[in-house]
């Protein structure tokens, strides 16, 4: 009986009650995701990192708790000037129709210039498409016109015909000439666009005062009539076209790069082998005859970049019916041509 006894008490206090809850009693675990990474291997530097983070969330509670910081009069009322003048620009801005330019500089563009340049493009289509139809009718003439320059008998006279009453005479279009010197004297301001792809791409002429030679054949005088207000050419003397190309001259070599004619080997390099012009004398007297290699001459040369025959001032304040001359000036191109060299 009394072994029967201490059987409760013999099982309590065995294995076999640890046993039994571990297979009966559920024991509450905490799930790991992910493996924590180890600490630093500088024991030091974590402890430093961790210090700079206490600090910081610190200060924060300190910045909170303080009062604001006390800012001068003065100084509040220039902000406020400030920030009222900016409000008072962006206010005109909006009003204003300024056109601001590379420069940084601004102007003003009215109305009435937008329909004065939609005047003169609906004109000059008109005036294209008539030209084109009828031609020049009598503002052109067919046959050879001369005129007289009076001069004194103390001047020097050379290479022109001298008439009885101490003048000069000579020939004021250019037709029965074989060549002509071209130059584009108007911007694209107010222009038509079929008169911009005539002087852009059939003449190349793509800036003011810009000039090529041309043969004067029926068609090309057709095509210069049909821009003719945004050009003046002419017939140039030999000595004329010896300065130009010295003075002016760039040959176009390698698929169009800018070359200066300072020696005789550039022309030669580029038109010895195909049309034998082999130095600027060679060069000047194909251009101006004419000849058969006038293509090959005309082409390799770059257009010329002139300068502008007025001074500013007459630009500016002169019109264009005053102080523009345009068209087929003949002979008389050679004193313009030395004004813009």
């Amino acid at each position: 009986t009394n072994e029967n006894h201490f059987l409760p008490q013999l099982f309590f206090e065995s294995n076999l009650l640890k046993l039994f809850l571990c297979f009966f009693i559920p024991i509450p675990y905490k799930r790991v995701d992910r493996i924590t990474p180890p600490p630093p291997f500088n024991n030091f530097q974590h402890l430093r990192s961790k210090q700079k983070k206490e600090t910081m969330t610190n200060n924060n509670k300190n910045n909170n708790n303080d009062d604001l910081q006390l800012v001068p009069e003065t100084l509040l009322k220039k902000r406020h000037d400030l920030d009222d003048l900016k409000r008072k620009r962006a206010a005109q801005v909006r009003k204003t129709n300024k056109v601001y330019s590379k420069s940084g500089k601004f102007y003003v563009r009215k109305p009435e210039t937008y329909l004065a340049r939609a005047k003169s493009r609906r004109n000059h289509t008109i005036r294209y498409k008539r030209v084109m139809k009828k031609g020049m009718q009598k503002r052109a003439s067919d046959s050879k016109q001369y005129d007289t320059i009076m001069t004194n008998e103390e001047e020097d006279e050379e290479e022109v015909i001298v008439d009885k009453n101490n003048g000069i005479k000579y020939q004021r279009n250019s037709v029965g000439s074989k060549m002509v010197f071209v130059v584009r004297i108007r911007n694209d301001v107010g222009i038509s666009d079929k008169v911009k792809t005539i002087l852009r791409n059939k003449l190349g002429l793509k800036a003011d005062y810009q000039g090529i030679f041309l043969r004067y054949t029926p068609r090309n005088r057709k095509l210069l009539h049909c821009v003719e207000p945004w050009i003046i050419y002419g017939q140039l003397s030999k000595g004329m076209v010896s300065d130009l190309i010295n003075r002016r001259g760039y040959g176009r070599i390698n698929g169009g790069e800018r070359v200066p004619l300072t020696d005789n080997t550039i022309i030669e390099k580029a038109l010895g082998d195909d049309s034998g012009i082999i130095c600027v004398e060679d060069l000047v007297h194909e251009i101006h005859s004419s000849g058969k290699e006038f293509r090959a001459a005309s082409s390799f040369l770059w257009p010329f970049r002139l300068t502008a025959p007025k001074t500013l001032f007459e630009t500016q304040k002169l019109n264009d019916k005053e102080g523009r001359i345009y068209g087929d000036r003949g002979e008389e191109i050679d004193k313009l041509v030395k004004q813009m060299l």
